[in-house]
């Protein structure tokens, strides 16, 4: 079976590094908040491009705390994409206010900036773009938009650190950038994190409060906050990887120019814009296709694996069903989730893995015409 990502070569590669990372800290025995923890905020930041850089347990996190430190809570709106990851809009109810969705670009996936507007009403408190897959969505456009009408934006990183439009990395434009380092993403650990980036040195101090039980001082508590702190032997892992992260995003760059290549007599089958306005990352490799299911199913009885980034859309989900959405109300996000389904992508894929899949595909497509 091709797997669509296996991280245990990536390991093999750098054992020895972050074997003698970890047992760096053990030997320390300093756990929580630690020299790794502090010099991986700073190297972010630099990597990112932004002032300021706060390690947290989760992206989900750094979402919802992004949003509590810019006071958006019971009664405000979130506007976002219908066409994500549930922890999204989860961040947003977390904080108690309400998401609020506009229709994503069929090309990209990512929020419509042509549709914004319209889904922005007196309670917009922000606007939560999510670069999908490693693109990054249209910031200036969607920039304008939030200057317009006066609100904040908050990125939604998880799935593109290192992507850039217009020559700035994703995480620089908002109020502030949330990134995951869970496992599987392009800079992941080795259990879940978290991070925040922005320029906006307050709102950086009053996170750094929230992480910590909403505290300064130690035993001195402000407001209620939670316990979000990334741990010292992640980001002592982290450290080792993030050196790497350009060479490896090179390498999923050219995975995705191979399969470009190799797909594009394929006219069933749409292959992802490989620079939407800026450099795309790939943290997935994601074509849409009609008989998505029946190709998915095709391709693992011929030993490639393939996932489905995302089934149902927000707005139809059942834990969103108070909001009032209906079939139909965002044809662009339900066209996708029908239709989209990733193909493995990673950098260290072997290049002969890429051409069996690219025939494999050719082979079950071709069959499903016939048929």
């Amino acid at each position: 079976m091709i797997p669509i990502l296996d991280l245990t070569v990536q390991y093999g590669a750098l054992k020895a590094e972050i074997d003698a990372a970890v047992t760096g800290v053990f030997a320390g025995g300093h756990f929580i908040n630690g020299p790794n923890v502090a010099a991986l905020e700073e190297e972010i930041a630099a990597y990112v491009g932004t002032r300021f850089a706060v390690a947290l347990n989760s992206g989900t996190d750094a979402l919802h705390l992004a949003l509590r430190a810019l006071d958006v809570g019971p009664g405000d709106e979130v506007v976002t994409t219908p066409f994500s990851f549930v922890a999204t809009t989860e961040a947003i109810g977390i904080v108690g206010a309400t998401p609020v969705f506009a229709d994503v670009d069929p090309s990209t996936y990512n929020l419509d900036p042509a549709k914004l507007s319209a889904s922005i009403g007196p309670r917009t408190k922000a606007i939560l773009p999510v670069h999908l897959y490693g693109a990054p969505s249209a910031m200036d456009e969607i920039e304008a938009v939030a200057r317009r009408h006066g609100v904040a934006i908050v990125e939604d990183c998880a799935q593109a650190i290192g992507a850039d439009f217009g020559g700035r990395r994703v995480g620089s434009f908002g109020a502030a950038g949330c990134f995951s380092f869970f496992p599987s993403k392009n800079l992941g650990a080795y259990g879940d994190g978290g991070m925040l980036t922005t320029d906006d040195e307050a709102l950086a101090r009053r996170v750094r409060a929230l992480r910590a039980h909403g505290g300064r001082v130690k035993y001195h508590h402000e407001e209620l906050g939670i316990n979000s702190r990334l741990d010292e032997v992640q980001a002592a892992i982290l450290r080792v990887k993030l050196p790497h992260l350009e060479r490896w995003t090179a390498a999923r760059r050219s995975v995705a120019r191979a399969y470009g290549a190799a797909l594009a007599d394929l006219g069933a089958v749409q292959t992802p814009a490989h620079d939407p306005g800026g450099r795309h990352v790939y943290h997935q490799y994601t074509i849409a296709l009609d008989e998505r299911d029946r190709v998915q199913a095709s391709l693992r009885a011929a030993g490639v694996q393939t996932m489905i980034y995302y089934p149902v859309p927000l707005h139809l989900q059942e834990v969103h069903r108070a909001l009032g959405y209906a079939h139909g109300d965002f044809p662009n996000a339900e066209r996708a989730a029908a239709r989209v389904l990733s193909l493995p992508v990673y950098p260290e894929l072997p290049a002969a893995d890429v051409r069996r899949v690219a025939r494999e595909l050719h082979e079950v497509v071709a069959g499903a015409a016939v048929a």
